[in-house]
């Protein structure tokens, strides 16, 4: 059985967060993580300091650059997702208002929309839903929303990614768990990030794989192999010239055993 390689793509180090990145590394390969997506919001950004912290492996444990991208003006949001696109491995938007959330699913180069349900009411519908599956744009739902509201707001948001839950389904669109994290109090093990999504109506599989399969693929995507073509689809080094040998194979045994002429 392959194990599995656990990511949380919404964290958030220093300076807006409380911890830096190696801290957070430290605590996060203790929980059994394989890597964490450095998010940090585009409107909190240091002017003279690295956006991101640079991009390596800590042992083996994947650091990757991303940035979540803030902005109400769609033109605007347009322009910074251009900016932004090929600095980042993980590209999100923070979502929200039905205009932040439509541009955000409507363009490829968006990786995942975060926070797509407003203070009240209602974040996606069938028909960005439908939007974010033709463009490949996971929704992701922080689970740091949930543990921090009571009463009333938890059920709303309870209530709501149910609902995103159920479009997601119906219009093939992917999940990715995070924990937001701003500081390692935040930070949850994958299992236990699981185990709170069972409470909105995730399976067991699909949670996991909201923190494993679905990071991975938006990792290959951006970073694409020579023979990546999709998600789940990837050409092998070898495997044409297989093919070849064996039509050429096949032509000869045909030959000798009278079957072609």
């Amino acid at each position: 059985m392959v194990k599995r390689e656990f990511y949380d793509f919404g964290v958030h180090p220093a300076p807006e967060g409380e911890n830096s990145p190696e801290e957070l590394v430290a605590l996060a390969k203790h929980l059994g993580y394989s890597g964490l997506a450095f998010v940090p919001h585009s409107d909190k950004l240091s002017p003279g300091l690295p956006f991101i912290p640079s991009d390596g492996d800590f042992e083996v444990f994947k650091c990757i650059r991303g940035i979540e991208l803030v902005e109400e003006n769609p033109s605007k949001l347009h322009g910074l997702i251009g900016k932004f696109r090929k600095k980042v491995d993980v590209l999100a938007v923070h979502g929200g208002s039905e205009k932040v959330n439509r541009a955000a699913v409507e363009n490829s180069g968006v990786d995942i929309l975060n926070h797509p349900s407003p203070e009240m009411g209602r974040g996606l519908n069938q028909v960005l839903a439908k939007a974010a599956g033709e463009n490949e744009v996971a929704i992701g739902l922080s689970l740091s929303a949930l543990l921090y509201s009571r009463g009333f707001r938890r059920v709303r948001l309870l209530s709501e990614y149910r609902a995103t839950l159920e479009l997601a389904r119906k219009y093939e669109v992917s999940i990715v768990l995070s924990s937001d994290a701003m500081s390692c109090f935040d930070l949850r093990a994958p299992r236990e990030m699981a185990a709170i999504a069972e409470l909105f109506g995730m399976e067991e599989d699909e949670a996991l794989a909201s923190l494993s399969t679905v990071p991975t693929g938006i990792l290959a995507r951006n970073r694409p192999s020579a023979g990546y073509v999709r998600p789940g689809v990837e050409v092998v080094e070898g495997f044409e010239e297989g093919i070849e040998e064996g039509i050429e194979e096949g032509i000869e045994e045909g030959i000798e055993e009278g079957e072609l002429p």
